[in-house]
């Protein structure tokens, strides 16, 4: 994958040392390996639920930007129609960035949901409710794309309307869980998700990814915020 262009990502104070980046990444491989064995049966029932939903691929594969601005192949269970129209998420997008739509649309996947999208399945809504949609990326883990914490990854369009504070959020890879996923994803604007995911990036250490992945469960099992 190649790089977006002309992606400069502002000074931030960085605190790790390459002892912690050495440590996070064997911490993402071996959790996010062990959890694939674990939850292989779910994945199994999981990708039955798309086969027999509608046509398509049982995996949804996106472009998306990862650390430095770099691109990577994002996978995740198709939750709508494969004759989806991405004009509607691409509109949506634009209006949440710039604050002229509600806050309670977006949640953990694609960063920015509509919570009543026509394009979603019945499958696809008990995966997204569940967040059961998300668990590919423990693959995207594994290959070095993610990690199981940090800042979530944006589509390319979504860039086009980010200031250059924003890409701050890019300093760092992007990760299945995080400070703002924990923090009422679905009920912050904007602006407060890049100011959670800069105070994440600052306080960046391998208590503070245990602390945030403890945090996640009840989040993931009591479904706030996700639609």
């Amino acid at each position: 994958m190649q790089s977006v262009a002309q992606v400069e990502i502002p000074p931030i104070e960085l605190r790790v040392s390459g002892w912690y980046r050495i440590t996070k990444r064997l911490f993402d491989i071996v959790v996010a390996s062990l959890l694939i064995v674990i939850l292989l049966p779910l994945l199994l029932v999981c990708a039955m639920l798309v086969w027999r939903s509608s046509p398509g691929p049982i995996l949804f594969r996106q472009v998306r930007v990862g650390a430095q601005g770099r691109e990577f192949m994002f996978l995740k269970f198709r939750s709508m129609r494969v004759d989806a129209d991405p004009a509607i998420h691409r509109d949506y997008v634009a209006k949440f960035i710039n604050g002229q739509a509600e806050q309670q649309h977006a949640d953990n996947g694609t960063m920015f949901k509509l919570v009543e999208d026509p394009r979603v399945t019945r499958a696809g809504r008990f995966l997204r409710k569940t967040s059961l949609d998300e668990l590919p990326q423990l693959f995207n883990v594994v290959r070095g794309n993610m990690s199981l914490v940090g800042p979530r990854p944006p589509i390319p369009y979504e860039l086009e309307h980010y200031r250059p504070e924003h890409y701050r959020r890019l300093a760092v890879k992007p990760g299945i869980t995080g400070l703002w996923q924990v923090s009422g994803r679905s009920h912050t604007t904007f602006e407060e998700m890049v100011a959670l995911d800069i105070e994440y990036i600052r306080r960046a250490s391998i208590l503070t990814d245990l602390i945030l992945l403890i945090r996640t469960i009840p989040v993931v099992l009591m479904q706030r915020g996700a639609h």
